[in-house]
């Protein structure tokens, strides 16, 4: 059965006008609209992956140099990641960790040489 270009018309407008109560209704009641598949944002998923592989290199340069400045930063990232649902849960637990080891790192260097830069030999 053929439908005419006047009846596709009128039953795409009957469908929409359909569609278009019930997502009335639906904010009317709860006061927000339901989310739909095209509103969720994976950008930020991969925002928090990248600032859970970024915790995990940052913590782990910071063990070497720079301690005072990246083990902080290595920290917050990986927070942030966790705090936002990272699927590289891991590496976010792994950049904390090692962001955590800096800061401890840097309280022993400060408490045994009373600097914060240590060297190899005397």
């Amino acid at each position: 059965m053929q439908l005419t270009a006047t009846a596709r018309t009128a039953r795409g407008a009957r469908t929409e006008s359909t569609l278009g109560d019930a997502a009335d209704r639906n904010v009317t009641q709860s006061g927000t609209r339901p989310a739909t598949q095209s509103e969720t944002r994976p950008e930020a998923r991969r925002d928090a992956d990248g600032m859970a592989v970024a915790a995990f290199v940052l913590g782990l340069v910071g063990l070497l140099v720079m301690n005072i400045l990246l083990g902080p930063i290595a920290v917050v990232l990986a927070v942030i990641a966790l705090w936002r649902g990272t699927t590289r849960r891991f590496r976010a637990l792994l950049g904390l960790a090692l962001g955590v080891a800096d800061l401890a790192v840097l309280a022993v260097l400060v408490s045994v040489n009373g600097t914060v830069v240590w060297g190899l030999g005397g």
